[in-house]
């Protein structure tokens, strides 16, 4: 009866279904000197795990922080952040127009000379905002032929 029980637990065992005290039963029943002649080729295998489990390990294993790394690279982050808002600024003040005063600005004393500029003005806001209304009919294309693509 214990050589059927021993070899439906070896079965289990290999199918990977054991609990940890079929397991235990194993290791006992191999360990011991009467085990079935049929049953030795298991012998060694479960002689090795109870070796095993007596083992112990002197070497140390050095532990790393990875603090250390965590820190150099946030500076780092820091360094290249502050780099680019300096470029920008530096690029930004070589390209500013001339500052010009306050009298300066708007101020025609000839009535058509103002109009010429309103219009010249309104020409350029007009030729720039047919180019976006372009693009948006671009984008109104592709709504419709999703929409008929995926209907909602």
């Amino acid at each position: 009866m214990e050589l059927n029980r021993i070899e439906n637990i070896i079965e289990k065992y290999f199918q990977g279904e054991t609990t940890i005290a079929e397991e235990k039963e194993l290791k006992a029943y191999f360990s011991s000197p009467d085990v079935a002649q049929h049953l030795e080729q298991y012998k060694p295998m479960f002689g090795y795990f109870s070796q095993v489990k007596e083992q112990k390990s002197t070497q140390e294993i050095p532990l790393q922080s990875k603090k250390r790394n965590v820190a150099w690279l946030s500076i780092a982050a820091s360094v290249v952040v502050l780099l680019g808002i300096g470029t920008f600024m530096y690029v930004s003040e070589k390209n500013a127009p001339p500052v010009v005063a306050q009298s300066e600005l708007g101020t025609y004393d000839n009535p058509e000379e103002a109009l010429a500029a309103t219009q010249k003005a309104l020409a350029m806001l007009s030729n720039n905002v047919n180019v976006g209304i372009e693009s948006v009919q671009y984008i109104q294309e592709y709504e419709q032929s999703k929409n008929k693509i995926f209907k909602q």
